[in-house]
């Protein structure tokens, strides 16, 4: 990839984005009942990873990004588990599950190997 203009341009981002994208989906065919309990929570903690890494990019600083991916990765442990759970209890069928893990699993690695980049540069 070219040069960094923006948050937009880094592939952890669009990736984040894509499985925001994934659980809204998921999460239309769940029960009315889980409204407000776990289909809030899934979808609250899938925008919080993107959001981080934008946020995160666009401040002033190295650490403050590094900062906010953290956060990042604590939302995208916190979808991991709800995803889980989620299949656990039957309201994700194991296959969307799997799919959505493997898609959490992909953005951990994106951010952790941006982490690993940002503490070299320093």
């Amino acid at each position: 990839m070219g040069t960094i203009k923006d948050y937009r341009d880094l592939e952890v981002w669009q990736e984040a984005m894509r499985l925001a994208e994934a659980v809204y989906m998921c999460t239309k065919t769940l029960p009315r009942e889980e409204t407000y309990g776990l289909v809030a929570q899934l979808r609250s903690a899938a925008v919080s990873v993107a959001a981080n890494i934008a946020e995160g990019q666009a401040r002033n600083t190295q650490g403050e990004f590094r900062q906010f991916l953290g956060i990042a990765c604590g939302s995208l442990a916190e979808l991991e588990t709800e995803v889980m759970l989620a299949a656990r209890v039957g309201l994700i069928a194991s296959p969307k599950s799997s799919e959505l893990l493997k898609v959490c699993q992909t953005t951990g690695k994106m951010l952790n190997g941006l982490l690993r980049a940002l503490r070299r540069r320093e």
